[in-house]
């Protein structure tokens, strides 16, 4: 049983044939998340999911979040929190290497100034656990506060 202190989450995969021409199917625990991938999704425009796009909602989901508490906490809750991550893949000598994401986030916060505002959104951006687990991939922040 998971208590608050350690909680595990799980994702399976399965796959068939071989890189160029095999495909496979992801499934999140929950049953919330099936999706198709492939060669095709991954490094063209082919219909389904891919690894890095993965990552990028894992991630904006995460940050959300964090921006969200550390927004509560400093007395604004926020009306709306947009984000968007971008995953960027990168062709490194034989292979692939994500070499950056970035996050691009709006915010509707009742009360809160600029000046406030972007120490609560870098608090987030190094403190949510997907960029704790990524920090050895460059991630940048445009933070947006909403008049």
């Amino acid at each position: 049983m998971n208590t608050p202190e350690d909680i595990a989450r799980t994702a399976s995969v399965h796959w068939e044939g071989d890189i160029a021409r095999g495909k496979g199917t992801i499934k999140a625990e929950s049953g919330k998340v099936t999706a198709d991938y492939s060669f095709g999704t991954r490094f063209s425009n082919d219909p389904g999911t891919n690894p890095e796009e993965l990552l990028a909602a894992s991630h904006a989901a995460c940050f959300t979040m964090a921006l969200s508490l550390a927004l509560t906490r400093s007395g604004h809750p926020p009306k709306a929190v947009d984000t968007q991550a971008k995953v960027h893949l990168h062709r490194a000598g034989a292979g692939y290497e994500i070499s950056r994401i970035e996050l691009t986030t709006t915010v509707e916060a009742p009360g809160l100034d600029q000046a406030a505002f972007e120490p609560l959104a870098a608090e987030a951006k190094n403190g949510c656990p997907i960029s704790k687990a990524l920090k050895a991939v460059e991630i940048t922040l445009a933070a947006t506060l909403k008049a």
